[in-house]
């Protein structure tokens, strides 16, 4: 049988990957995939760097279009990033007939109603198990794994560059500016490290895998997204104290009013497997009705790991190439007509619990003033911790540490505010949300 011919757009770390990958376990490939799949042409700007990476045999142009243009390519891999040219180019080839395949979670969180909408009108196939946690076969899990489950919940460790400066954290008691620029040194962190530890890209792979468990559209504009530049040492160290861990958590639920959509830093207990995640490593829980708590672990970045998952993608569409359009598996899981017209809610309606640190006067009746406003609005305390007084320009000060139980998220900025205004609260007070994740 003819081989499946394949074009790729950018052989920067994980078109590389992709390629030995796929020169090196040919023989397998082929006896799963039924077919040879071949890279027979490659798009690079570096053209001789390029040409010194594939060898013979293999047409390398520096002009993309000439890859879509190809009447002999079955598939187009895009590893180019961005929304800017990568857009253009997936639908031109989606417009050409041609399979798509992509690792680009920026483009399909903010215009993949488009770009899948556009696939499925052409009859063709849109792949991404290498846009979300790397070589962890999530995507496949959510889409074609759990489709028995209703999906309750999902919550990942899916941004290695933050998750390593956390645990450095707290190995080292380094504060977050500290740990970033040793990150940077090792390679973990770019020079530009503003998506990662803003939250943005965790919040891109959020949103594909929220439409993925509950049939809704790709909303990633209403995603809530905070990142950890604010986090200190003392706050990991406290949490720890109290037997939790504090991760960068991509959470999506289904409630009775709609669909949670929100990355945030968030104490998890020390108990729970997710939360001895630690260094560069990506892992997501999925709490599915019948299945109960299931958890993928594994390499969420590098070449040969998200490589692992182009590939995979691959195979898939090598399957299906010649299938009835209709009877392949949908891009989001649910048929298109049957998406979901679920809100997704805004974060002051949001309900979960609270890690509260206040720096306050050490005096007589602070800790009943605090606790008295948090029961005027009807929130509960799970747990206290105050520390030792200490000595701070000349002044008697202390922390004091709050675990409260479940609250809207609204009714606690109401609370935060007024406790903020206390003339006995001396810094700004630090708010992170705690996930049981039970």
């Amino acid at each position: 049988m003819k081989p499946i011919q394949v074009g790729l757009l950018g052989i920067g770390t994980v078109g590389s990957g992709t390629f030995t990958v796929l020169r090196r376990n040919a023989q397998e490939i082929q006896r799963r995939a039924g077919r040879d799949i071949e890279i027979t042409m490659v798009a690079d700007l570096d053209e001789t760097r390029a040409r010194a990476l594939v060898g013979d045999g293999v047409e390398v142009v520096t002009d993309a279009r000439q890859v879509i243009a190809n009447p002999n390519i079955d598939i187009v891999v895009e590893l180019i990033g961005g929304y800017g040219v990568a857009k253009a180019l997936v639908l031109e080839a989606i417009a050409a007939g041609k399979h798509v395949v992509t690792a680009n979670k920026a483009l399909l969180a903010v215009h993949g109603t488009e770009i899948f909408a556009a696939a499925q009108a052409r009859g063709v196939m849109v792949a991404f198990e290498a846009a979300v946690a790397g070589g962890i076969p999530i995507i496949k899990a959510l889409r074609e794994g759990l489709t028995a489950n209703q999906i309750q919940w999902v919550a990942g460790i899916i941004n290695g560059t933050t998750n390593f400066i956390l645990s450095e954290m707290r190995d080292k008691g380094h504060d977050f500016d500290v740990v970033l620029q040793e990150a940077q040194r090792l390679g973990y962190a770019e020079a530009d490290p503003t998506f990662d530890i803003q939250g943005v890209d965790a919040a891109h792979k959020v949103t594909l895998m929220s439409s993925l468990a509950y049939g809704i559209p790709v909303q990633f504009d209403k995603a809530y997204v905070e990142g950890i530049t604010k986090l200190g040492s003392a706050d990991i160290k406290y949490a720890e104290q109290l037997g939790y861990r504090i991760k960068l958590l991509g959470i999506t639920k289904r409630t009775e009013k709609g669909i949670e959509l929100r990355v945030h830093p968030s104490l998890v207990p020390g108990k729970r497997l997710i939360a001895n995640v630690e260094g560069a490593m990506n892992a997501v829980m999925v709490q599915g009705d019948a299945v109960g708590t299931t958890l993928y672990y594994g390499k969420g970045a590098g070449a040969e790991p998200t490589a692992s998952a182009v590939v995979a993608d691959l195979v898939d569409i090598t399957r299906l190439h010649t299938a009835d359009p209709q009877n392949r598996v949908p891009h989001l899981a649910f048929q298109p007509g049957a998406l979901s017209n679920l809100p997704v809610l805004p974060m002051d309606e949001v309900v979960t619990s609270y890690y509260l640190r206040l720096r306050v006067s050490d005096e007589a009746g602070v800790l009943a003033r605090l606790t008295g406003l948090l029961a005027e609005a009807g929130i509960s305390i799970d747990a206290i911790l105050q520390r030792e007084a200490d000595q701070v320009s000349g002044a008697n000060q202390t922390d004091v540490i709050i675990l409260t139980h479940d609250t809207r998220e609204g009714i606690m900025n109401d609370v935060l505010s007024q406790m903020q205004s206390l003339p006995t609260v001396l810094a700004p007070i630090v708010r992170i949300r705690k996930e049981e994740l039970a």
